[in-house]
């Protein structure tokens, strides 16, 4: 298992938020931006499993910008795994589950659409860059995807975010892509965007 916060919504019949925080964060960091986009839904906010110089992560990487790729594999798997176990353990619909990552948070969450089909119904993904190239997708046929990014980002420039756009667009996914101008910061216009869409979209 891995470290978690289970919240049970107030309506069941809602999706369930898989949120997944930034390097240094924990599984308290995005609670407040979960009842920002959905305060009736359940929860289920995870801490990384990897710690680079005591900052909890979801994976390796081998220096900025460079993921292991083996290591990503493998805790992709891991999250996946788990995912599975929670929605027997807290009894919630498996098919039910939307992500919700900010930086490496939503690199992995990239990670489990770009390495396992119907693992999330679908994803809100701030500040992602592109997880893996040159691996065939599983079909991403009604996955709906937001990307909140910054045209001024310098760790995920604009030509990753339109490259990971054109990906998850190819295997069948329909993407909305918001940018914004503050660098890597994840901004409350940005959330705000994000629940809009979400409104609309799921």
């Amino acid at each position: 298992m891995m470290k978690h916060v289970f919240k049970k919504g107030a309506d069941e019949s809602k999706r369930v938020l898989l949120m997944l925080h930034g390097t240094g964060g924990t599984e308290q960091d995005l609670l407040p931006i979960a009842s920002m986009i959905d305060s009736q839904a359940s929860v289920l906010s995870v801490r990384g499993n990897v710690l680079e110089n005591g900052m909890p992560r979801f994976f390796r990487r081998l220096q900025e910008g460079i993921f292991d790729i083996e290591d990503l594999e493998f805790r992709t798997k891991e999250l996946h795994e788990f995912l599975n176990e929670a929605a027997e353990k807290y009894e919630f619909d498996r098919q039910h589950v939307v992500a919700i990552g900010y930086s490496n948070g939503a690199n992995i969450a990239g990670s489990l659409l770009f390495h396992y089909e119907q693992s999330l119904k679908g994803a809100l993904l701030f500040h992602p860059m592109v997880p893996r190239r040159g691996i065939s997708l599983p079909s991403l046929a009604n996955v709906p995807v937001f990307i909140g990014a910054g045209d001024n980002d310098p760790i995920c420039l604009p030509e990753e975010t339109s490259e990971l756009t054109s990906l998850l667009q190819d295997a069948g996914a329909s993407v909305k892509v918001h940018w914004e101008s503050f660098g890597h910061q994840l901004t409350r216009s940005e959330i705000e965007a994000a629940k809009e869409w979400y409104e609309k979209t799921l």
